[in-house]
């Protein structure tokens, strides 16, 4: 494995430079459109919630909708950063990312997989109507007056909502169509990912094998196993796996090159090599 800090990406950039690329992302890749991520350092301990703990009842629900009411505010005007850009420029065979922010769509990557949804959508549990996280966050103003300019100093967290405890007489709405419980349209910790997703994820790293191309990691710890599964897969077909992260990662014996660094000016120097 190379290890490269610092300005010292060329061996990652060169084994790049020309290969075919399936790529996956995590929350290090939105930390220059400001959402902290779960593990990069400096980060802090969180636990975020289940979704056994969602469906436990209505004071989890009360909690789960009254931070994310302060955190979509924030986190719905984050824009692309450069590191976005360039991944829509480079246009690899397949984007899997981790996040859920929207914010490679919003840059216009033409072929992607959300591997756990995107929070601008929210599903009812009962009829399973989809519909807008901003029409929702509508309701949530009417229903909850107020309650954001009290709590504004609510730091976020990186899956779109917020640190608070006090959450006491927030009012979550019902689903308009059947009265449900309603969910954003994301998989909470104890959720399966959609097999749908995981095999074509699967199937764009094993294509790999056969044309000489590679998987570049970028901003992901892969501490879970939803991201680290691709980087194995890779591994077991001798496809080379490249990782530009900010810290250690739970892939880096698999790692053909390692940069530890951030996103953004590695992907725009290869965005520019490539493109």
């Amino acid at each position: 494995m190379t290890l490269a800090a610092g300005p010292t990406t060329a061996p990652a950039l060169d084994l790049l430079a020309e290969r075919p690329l399936v790529v996956l992302t995590g929350a290090g890749l939105s930390t220059d459109s400001g959402i902290p991520d779960y593990r990069g350092p400096g980060a802090p301990d969180r636990r975020p919630m289940t979704y056994q703990e969602f469906v436990s009842g209505p004071a989890a629900r009360q909690r789960y909708w009254a931070r994310s009411h302060l955190g979509w505010a924030r986190m719905g005007r984050a824009e692309p950063n450069a590191g976005h850009h360039a991944l829509a420029r480079i246009a690899p065979d397949l984007l899997i990312t981790q996040n859920v922010d929207g914010l490679h769509e919003r840059a216009g990557t033409p072929r992607l997989v959300a591997l756990h949804g995107r929070i601008a959508d929210v599903v009812c549990l009962g009829c399973r109507a989809t519909t807008s996280r901003a029409d929702l966050q509508e309701r949530l103003v009417e229903l909850n007056p107020c309650f954001a300019e009290r709590h504004a100093a609510a730091a976020v967290r990186p899956d779109g909502d917020v640190e608070l405890d006090d959450t006491d007489g927030f009012v979550v709405p019902d689903c308009a169509e059947c009265g449900g419980v309603l969910k954003p349209d994301v998989g909470f910790f104890g959720e399966n990912v959609p097999a749908a997703r995981v095999e074509r994820c699967y199937a764009a790293v094993e294509a790999l094998a056969g044309r000489g191309g590679a998987l570049l990691v970028a901003g992901s710890s892969l501490t879970v196993m939803s991201g680290l599964r691709f980087v194995r897969r890779a591994a077991r077909d001798a496809t080379p796996v490249v990782i530009v992260n900010r810290g250690a990662t739970r892939g880096d014996e698999h790692a053909a090159c390692r940069v530890d660094a951030g996103c953004s000016e590695f992907l725009a120097e290869l965005a520019h090599r490539r493109c």
